[in-house]
């Protein structure tokens, strides 16, 4: 047997088990009730409220760009409400008891709340950790701290993207 023969059967027959076990794309169509829109038709219709702070608008740019979101305020179906909470730890020491590297925690509590509602149809808490350096230089320790934030906020937008992607698969009928 030839390698391209192998492989073309092991895509064929792991296709087919998948298929079998009910696995389908997130963001397909197939299976999705008629009518319905797809989760990334919805994630384009969500309006991201601002956050204050640089982190909170980094985050919230950082969404705008995964939802390809177009929505304005006054005509969006859904609305996204964003809270943060930063926090720093020390985790190495020199002898001298001088800092050399933090962790830079940010927790985003989000609530998805459709047009007209008061309560929300989805929350959740995500959170983040990324680490830096501290330098030798204070502005470069400033830089690597901003770098922290935006690896840690561009880790919640996805985490986000993704959790509102499946509840809209769920709520429209595409899980079966």
């Amino acid at each position: 047997m030839t390698v391209f023969f192998r492989t073309a059967l092991a895509v064929v027959a792991i296709g087919t088990s998948l298929s079998a076990c009910g696995f389908q794309p997130l963001y397909g169509t197939a299976g999705v009730t008629a009518g319905a829109r797809t989760p990334g038709a919805l994630l384009q219709s969500i309006y991201v409220e601002p956050i204050p702070e640089r982190v909170g608008y980094r985050l919230r740019n950082n969404l705008l760009d995964l939802f390809s979101a177009n929505a304005r305020a006054q005509n969006a179906p859904y609305k996204l409400k964003l809270t943060l909470r930063e926090r720093k730890d020390a985790v190495a020491l020199q002898t001298n008891a001088s800092i050399t590297r933090y962790n830079y925690s940010l927790i985003a509590h989000y609530e998805l709340t459709p047009a007209g509602a008061s309560a929300p149809v989805r929350s959740g808490e995500v959170s983040a950790l990324s680490a830096y350096n501290v330098a030798t230089s204070p502005f470069a320790t400033v830089i690597a701290e901003r770098d922290a934030s935006d690896r840690a906020a561009n880790d919640i937008a996805e985490r986000i993207r993704t959790e509102l992607a499946v509840y809209f698969r769920e709520a429209n009928g595409g899980i079966q």
